[in-house]
């Protein structure tokens, strides 16, 4: 994701057969100069060529694990990257709808930062299902939800979230999207790198700046997002790509002007192209189920007890499942013997307390994890007897407890916390100017964890800032942790992101 082009407009598949310019001739009209198709044309590059995203970094897989890379055969970047997408579901990938019409078999590479490295989990395209309203990358509607031929083994099950009709306030100027892919370095794709990379995008408004290039700016199906010199823009090879605002993808990567001195367009979600994402890619469903024998355990504190986890295959037969629980009181662990087992086998289930553990009775969630990321769950009713009465300080930890990141981008850490009684809720305080936090979740139960984000704007002053995260017990116990957090002028090289 980066920068320029002769002057014009540009759908972003990389080396596409299909990249029609709309060449400009001085303040061109929307629609005042047709289409043209990009193959074997010369892209011009520059001296000054960054890495994708100009001033942007480079990222992980781990980082958001539902990105993957499009390939197709014939495709002139190296392995055939064409385009980038979001896993959402098991075998449904969101991405833009433009990217289905460059020439090749299709395909998808997951688990890789480098494909160059090679590896990597590979399926084939089964449907491309570009959105019933879609004409043209720059008519709107440049949305697909593709289905592919294997489950795809996302890490930890953390598919990506989508924005709908219901998430309108997402996307609105002044937002600060997180934007994904593996698209050209540089104008001329002489770097031929095809590692992940992300850079911080402002939404801007695009009915005063996104004008006068091709077709024209549509908000209602498109987001202006980024600079009017792209300075930090998506390129060929990136169209699919998400651009995330608050852990949900608003929009998919869709064009540019073809000099890329300019915005990058999304394809808008927050609106009834995202509720039709959501109907194609339906609800994920388990097809084998768990259960556990004994349903009730009862425990002195100090002690252990055991139950037996019990499952079904469901109509695609044996597979692997992991099993992990959640909902446990402070102080007590759950052991599984063994983790992972094959559906139609048991496993054994103990829960050791400490005598420490409040008593108290407590649903544990025993969750199962199949193939793709499908999930099964049963409910555990724990008792525990003669535990330390309910209450006691509240203990509030931050991993890691620091990090530097440049102003604009995006700083990442967990807070555990326990102590008191009930649900435990999250606050922060001391965080600079034009610095927005976020809990994910912010109201967490007894020694359970939050991921949280600080996203640092443009004008938040560098410097050194301790934060104060308080976590606050429904008897109104509290404690707090400090979490520093060091911004650094933005441009600023060599300062790593959380």
């Amino acid at each position: 994701m980066k920068r320029p082009r002769p002057r014009g407009l540009v759908a972003l598949v990389a080396a596409a057969v299909l990249l029609p310019l709309l060449p400009l001739s001085g303040a061109a009209s929307p629609g005042d100069t047709p289409a043209a198709n990009f193959e074997g044309d010369t892209v011009p590059t520059r001296s000054d060529e960054g890495g994708l995203f100009h001033n942007g970094q480079s990222a992980t897989v781990d980082e958001f694990p539902a990105i993957v890379a499009g390939v197709r055969h014939g495709g002139r970047r190296p392995r055939g990257q064409s385009c980038t997408g979001s896993v959402v579901a098991p075998r449904k990938i969101l991405i833009a709808a433009h990217c289905a019409d460059a020439r090749g078999e299709k395909g998808f590479v997951y688990g890789l930062d480098d494909l160059n490295a090679g590896g990597g989990f590979r399926t084939k395209v089964v449907r491309f299902e570009k959105h019933p309203k879609y004409v043209d990358f720059d008519q709107g509607y440049d949305v697909a939800v593709v289905t592919v031929a294997d489950d795809i083994p996302v890490r930890g099950g953390r598919y990506a979230q989508f924005a709908t009709s219901a998430d309108s306030e997402l996307a609105a100027p002044g937002e600060e999207g997180l934007g994904f892919g593996y698209g050209k370095k540089d104008f001329g794709d002489d770097q031929r790198d095809v590692t992940l990379d992300k850079a911080t995008l402002p939404i801007v408004d695009g009915d005063s700046v996104c004008r006068g290039v091709g077709a024209g700016f549509k908000s209602a199906t498109m987001i202006c997002a980024g600079y009017a010199d792209g300075r930090t823009t998506i390129l060929p090879g990136d169209s699919g790509g998400p651009l995330i605002v608050d852990g949900k993808i608003v929009g998919v990567a869709s064009w540019s002007r073809s000099d890329f001195r300019w915005y990058s367009v999304y394809g808008r979600l927050t609106n009834d192209m995202g509720d039709w994402v959501k109907q194609e890619v339906g609800t994920p469903q388990s097809d084998f189920t768990l259960g556990a024998s004994p349903s009730s355990l009862k425990v002195t504190a100090g002690g252990s007890a055991s139950t037996t986890v019990t499952s079904v295959a469901g109509a695609g037969g044996p597979e692997s499942v992991t099993l992990s629980a959640s909902g446990l009181p402070s102080g007590a662990k759950a052991v599984f013997q063994p983790t992972s087992n094959q559906t139609g086998s048991n496993a054994k289930l103990t829960v050791e307390t400490a005598a420490t553990t409040p008593g108290g009775t407590y649903d544990v969630t025993v969750t199962g994890t199949g193939a793709g990321g499908r999930t099964a769950t049963t409910t555990l009713s724990l008792t525990v007897e003669n535990g330390t009465p309910p209450g006691g300080d509240v203990s509030v930890k931050a991993d890691p407890g620091s990090a530097s990141v440049q102003q604009g981008f995006l700083a990442r850490f967990s807070v555990t916390a326990s102590g008191g009684t009930g649900s435990l809720t999250l606050s922060a305080s001391g965080n600079p100017a034009g610095t927005r936090v976020r809990f994910e979740p912010r109201t967490i139960a007894q020694g359970g964890s939050s991921d949280v984000f600080l996203s640092t704007g443009f004008q938040a002053p560098p410097g050194t800032y301790p934060i104060t995260v308080e976590a606050t017990s429904a008897d109104g116990r509290s404690g707090t942790t400090t979490f520093t957090l060091t911004v650094t002028r933005w441009g600023a090289q060599g300062m790593a992101v959380s």
